[in-house]
């Protein structure tokens, strides 16, 4: 029995996930308190100062609300250093009960469970939810908001640790695209064609699920598009396009040119249910004459999603040059032979 249990904690420590956490930032252990419910209380520049103290994690219960079932809120301001500009971070929760949806700077970054009318519970685990770089205020003040329903016994952020994380061996890149991406549900090959007009089309944030932005019930097609200049010192190097994980499907053209693609779409969508294609890095070699140096390149991605949430969900988004894309790629094997060896190893020693 002991053997197992080590084996349990190893496999959900590190093979439970492509990367390994690193905590950068705790966040503070006394939030802003209030029972009830109001849109307001989600926003950025909203004063909070009347509001309780109460301390998370803890059951709202055993912090002065006993027998409260419903909805409140929670809110705490941090700050956090413009080195971490350029990585890839994540919102770490404890476990919540029942519900919640949590914004930072009044932008809805995640949820779990559901509220009424269609309530279900996720009170038992605790969240993880990627922060889009563009929604951080980096050496200024931030602000977390949770929208939380409990709808029976205990309630709130119950336990669990509540931090700010990077993932150890994330990909590095050259140049970043986490930005408002232009976006359209539905079909049409025109939109992959640079002089396509897309001025009327709705932004939204990349990486986020399109679930979170206003399609929370849209499965099937839709498209991204994206603008940039090339960073001049990248001009004569050959890139990569990291496009982070898409769910479910992608076909990605690059200045109207398919340049790489993860699945079967045909007309009528996905041909392949049952895939684990949401999982997987997208990253699409550039051929050299196709980037554009004097004027602008434009990124298009055709997605469809199956059914739950869709979209670009996770970053790292933007280019790479091929060098330190097999710099990082070596790195990766290494650390993956290393896990593997230990495997081995325990599986040798307790024979």
């Amino acid at each position: 029995m002991r053997y197992l249990i080590i084996l349990f904690t190893y496999v959900s420590c590190t093979f439970g996930s492509q990367y390994e956490i690193v905590n950068i930032f705790d966040l503070p252990k006394y939030w802003k308190f209030e029972i009830g419910d109001n849109p307001l209380w989600k926003e950025y520049d909203y004063d909070d100062e009347w509001w309780e103290e109460i301390e998370v994690p803890s059951t709202w219960e055993d912090e002065g609300f006993p027998g409260y079932d419903g909805f409140a809120w929670y809110r705490v301001h941090f700050k956090i250093t413009s080195k971490h500009k350029h990585e890839s971070l994540y919102l770490n929760l404890g476990a919540i009960d029942d519900a919640d949806e949590t914004y930072l700077n009044g932008k809805l970054i995640g949820q779990s469970g559901s509220f009424p009318p269609k309530y279900t519970t996720n009170a038992h685990n605790t969240r993880a939810y990627p922060i889009p770089t563009n929604t951080l205020k980096f050496d200024q003040d931030n602000v977390i908001a949770i929208k939380v329903y409990d709808g029976y016994g205990i309630g709130g952020i119950k336990w669990g640790d509540n931090f700010i994380s990077k993932r150890k061996d994330e990909i590095i890149l050259d140049q970043y695209f986490t930005q408002n991406w232009k976006f359209s549900i539905g079909d049409n090959e025109t939109w992959q064609l640079n002089n396509f007009d897309d001025s009327s089309w709705e932004e939204l944030l990349v990486p986020l699920k399109w679930d979170m932005q206003g399609y929370k019930h849209h499965d099937g097609l839709a498209w991204y598009r994206y603008r940039f200049k090339l960073d001049e010192y990248l001009e004569d190097e050959r890139l990569i396009l990291i496009l982070g994980k898409i769910d479910d499907f992608d076909e990605t053209y690059l200045n109207g040119q398919l340049i790489g693609k993860n699945g079967t779409i045909n007309n009528h969508g996905k041909t392949h249910i049952n895939d684990y294609s949401y999982l997987h890095l997208r990253t699409y070699y550039i051929p050299k004459k196709l980037l554009f140096t004097e004027k602008e390149n434009v990124i298009a991605v055709r997605v469809f999603d199956g059914r739950g949430s869709g979209g670009i969900y996770e970053g790292p988004i933007g280019i790479i040059t091929r060098d330190n894309y097999i710099i990082w790629k070596e790195k990766n094997e290494e650390r993956k032979n290393s896990k593997k060896g230990f495997w081995e190893k325990f599986w040798g020693k307790n024979k």
